[in-house]
């Protein structure tokens, strides 16, 4: 959406100060650990941008919680996998070469949205050190949930969304799907049929960039949108509008639990 379509599609300017009361309606509160994922274009213009709504989430929750995203970078993968946009296959070879190494500290994310991007650069924000699907994190938690993270299986049982699991933390969703929800990648790993796969990605290691390989399981983020419907039919959740935006407040142990039950149940995939 265009800044100027934006304009015209908001009927009252939204604020940091705005933006707080919102959130706090819907239930967040001081304390609470959330996960993020977020269209700004979704809420309406927005005084500030993306820094308001990462001012307004961290003025709600304050360092006596925590507010994580997803600061994924899958650019930093093999390109013979790329499909939105595919490259030509003599590139292959030469983008494998010459991909700088990750840094959580610079490298930028790919496709996770204004407020993931402007959140990942906060003062006192830290960033998991994964290549491809790295997690940020401020406030209260932030060291249980970004230090080491492992590179092999990356959204499993060792990684920041496991040990967000453990904090029985909730799930925010601004102005976007199910398909969004990295927390379903959890409930993937702990249901009875994975399918592992390899994928490489462009990593620092005692200072000198390498090109390396890692253990994963095939996704199958096209089912998230259906697990996120049939769960929404069966299990209390918040809904509500903050500006234009659809947000949604869940649980993030009852969404991951009951999508593993549905992955057992319906995945055929071997």
């Amino acid at each position: 959406m265009s800044e100027l379509s934006t304009i015209q599609n908001t009927r009252k300017i939204n604020t940091v100060d705005s933006l707080v009361l919102d959130f706090k309606r819907l239930g967040l509160e001081k304390g609470m650990n959330i996960i993020v994922h977020s269209s700004l274009s979704s809420i309406g213009y927005v005084s500030g941008g993306a820094v308001a709504v990462v001012q307004a989430l961290m003025d709600v929750i304050t360092s006596d919680g925590t507010i994580v995203m997803p600061t994924h970078t899958s650019d930093n993968s093999d390109p013979a996998l790329w499909e939105n946009p595919p490259v030509p296959k003599e590139w292959w070879p030469i983008i494998r070469e010459t991909m700088p190494a990750f840094h959580p500290f610079y490298t930028p994310t790919r496709g996770m949205g204004k407020i993931v991007e402007v959140f990942r650069t906060f003062p006192g924000v830290v960033r998991s050190n994964h290549p491809t699907v790295s997690f940020a994190a401020w406030g209260k938690h932030i060291d249980f949930i970004t230090k080491d993270h492992p590179i092999d299986n990356p959204m499993g049982e060792a990684s920041p969304l496991a040990r967000f699991y453990e904090l029985n933390g909730s799930i925010l969703l601004i102005g976007v799907g199910h398909d969004s929800n990295s927390s379903l990648h959890l409930a993937e790993y702990r249901q009875n049929k994975q399918v592992p796969i390899k994928e490489s990605a462009a990593v620092e290691i005692q200072g000198k960039r390498a090109w390396v390989t890692f253990e994963n399981i095939a996704y199958q983020t096209e089912l998230f949108d259906k697990i996120g419907a049939e769960f929404e039919e069966s299990n209390p959740f918040v809904v509500k509008k903050i500006g234009n935006a659809e947000v949604k407040f869940i649980s993030q142990v009852k969404i991951v639990d009951f999508a593993v039950e549905w992955l057992n149940k319906h995945n055929t995939k071997t």
